[in-house]
């Protein structure tokens, strides 16, 4: 099974078509990533990352409702902690 997860673009430091680096944040964590395969990508934009690598751009939309799917599976699985 593979997992893929959406971050934000915070910022490009290369921007060589071959050597694409971005600082992309995850709810807050903040992790390098390659982002040869998405080209057309800028700073702010939304994007899916799989083992380091941007593999595609996302809609803001859609990567706010992942975003609400996620926080809503982890405001399931406290609600279930703490009833346990």
């Amino acid at each position: 099974m593979c997992l893929a997860v959406p971050g934000k673009i915070l910022s490009i430091k290369k921007d060589d078509p071959l050597m694409r680096v971005g600082q992309v944040s995850f709810g807050g964590i903040i992790k390098e990533v390659n982002l040869v395969y998405v080209p057309e990508a800028v700073i702010d934009d939304y994007v899916i990352v799989h083992v380091g690598f941007a593999i595609s751009v996302l809609d803001p939309k859609e990567a706010e409702r992942v975003f609400s799917y996620l926080d809503e599976i982890e405001h399931t699985i406290q609600d279930k902690e703490k009833s346990e």
